[in-house]
């Protein structure tokens, strides 16, 4: 994960949540990105494209949501 300007470390519940929803958000994308490598047929590629971009929106947002909240990981 990127760091910001000033850093904290995650101390409340939300913050913690928003960590571990930012890695498991990372996983997702990587797990899209293995899945498009491997599949042939059409409807599984539409599949999978649509699922990457959807992991990646939700990533750029809990990656907002980070630099908000100055945290670091």
């Amino acid at each position: 994960m990127k760091k910001f300007g000033k850093k904290k470390n995650p101390v409340t519940y939300d913050e913690k949540y928003l960590l571990q929803e930012l890695m498991m958000t990372k996983q997702a994308m990587y797990t899209a990105y293995a899945n498009l490598d491997y599949v042939t047929d059409p409807d599984l590629i539409d599949c999978y494209i649509y699922q990457l971009n959807s992991e990646q929106k939700r990533y750029k947002y809990l990656l907002q949501k980070a630099k908000e909240s100055q945290l670091s990981s």
